[in-house]
């Protein structure tokens, strides 16, 4: 059985996609393929992946990329397709209509998520996300399965009559843990891992560690111009800066680090979320600083794993950080806490049985129309 998976906005080795989804369907048995924003055509890990176009802008991704990834699609003549991204809805409904088997696959609530995106006209923002809800309530009916990454989301698909299964993006639990790790020996610093924009925090976090003698290690790409601004903080000289890393540097980073932070600003699209970041800091045994959001509440505080703060107050942030460094027993306690949660819950082993269940069903229901 042929699975082609499609991402125009991802580049190929993205956790979720691949170190979760793809290689989960490899190890079943299915043949595997990958479009993606690619240098080259290559097979890693048993995965073929097909490169599409670097764009310049997201013009010619949502338009001259979109177009690229449907014709590569089309070449793969796969039994499902597996897509990721919202702009390729027409696509998935052309594969439909053509007769195949398809797969919407939904990370964040688009239309909230566009409420909160500061490259789009204040004005534009309700009238956009009106029109992606309306295209998802039409296409979403229509596919032959939907996976959603938070319970929110398919709550909300269910409603639309999708065939809705809740896939939470939870760690792999060997991936990022540090076997004996010396709590003794880590750095008086906390550290942030993923995409650094306003929205996630970016401001308070620097501001916040410069209110304190301590370290924060950043790894992870900044939005445009986001960078120069946060230099002329004060609370910069306190930064490590890493850039974008693979796993191995996300794991190196946590290793060195007291504590994970995961400061989302309350925006529509993040106070139902469940941020993979404060799973694998869970994972990796350190505790988090989290948004004080209720179910981000629920989920920190429920497995005593970590604080939960005002994310747009500094001060605030820099207490919980003061009290994570000058209590290593406690915080050390913390990430234990939630290491536990996650190897008996919050896990891909546990969502993994999800995917494949869509899966065989989908395999089975095509062979018996084959």
């Amino acid at each position: 059985m042929k699975v082609c998976i499609l991402t125009s906005v991802h580049y190929p080795f993205d956790t979720r996609i691949f170190h979760k989804e793809a290689k989960t369907l490899r190890s079943a048995g299915y043949e595997v393929i990958l479009i993606a924003q690619h240098k080259k055509e290559e097979t890693v890990d048993g995965i073929k992946i097909i490169p599409l176009k670097k764009p310049r802008n997201r013009v010619e991704r949502m338009t001259k990329i979109v177009w690229q990834a449907y014709r590569a699609a089309l070449t793969t003549d796969a039994d499902i397709y597996h897509f990721h991204d919202p702009e390729l809805i027409p696509i998935g409904l052309l594969l439909k209509g053509g007769g195949k088997k398809v797969i919407y696959d939904i990370h964040e609530d688009a239309p909230k998520q566009n409420l909160s995106k500061t490259y789009i006209p204040k004005y534009l923002r309700k009238p956009i996300s009106f029109f992606i809800e309306a295209i998802e309530a039409f296409s979403a009916k229509r596919f032959d399965g939907v996976i959603t990454a938070t319970p929110f989301i398919n709550e909300r698909f269910l409603k639309m009559g999708a065939n809705a299964v809740n896939i939470n993006n939870y760690p792999i639990v060997s991936e990022l843990s540090v076997e004996d790790s010396n709590w003794e020996k880590k750095e008086r610093a906390v550290c942030y891992v993923g995409g650094i924009a306003k929205i996630r925090g970016a401001f308070e976090m620097v501001q916040a560690i410069g209110k304190t003698d301590y370290q924060l290690i950043l790894a992870g790409d900044f939005e445009p111009g986001l960078e120069e601004r946060l230099r002329q903080l004060h609370g910069w000289k306190k930064v490590e800066a890493l850039g974008f890393v693979y796993r191995n540097g996300v794991r190196d980073a946590m290793s060195r680090s007291i504590a994970g932070l995961v400061l989302f600003h309350p925006e529509p699209n993040h106070i139902d979320s469940q941020p993979n970041k404060m799973f694998e800091y869970m994972s990796a045994g350190l505790p988090v600083i989290a948004s004080n959001f209720s179910l981000w509440k629920e989920i920190v505080e429920g497995n005593k794993c970590g604080i939960c703060v005002d994310p747009l107050n500094p001060r605030e942030i820099a207490e919980a950080i003061q009290w994570m460094i000058e209590h290593p027993n406690e915080a050390k306690a913390m990430g234990e806490n939630g290491r536990r949660a996650v190897e008996e819950r919050y896990n891909w082993e546990n969502e993994e049985k999800k995917l494949l269940e869509l899966y065989a069903k989908l395999s089975d229901l095509k062979r018996l129309l084959s």
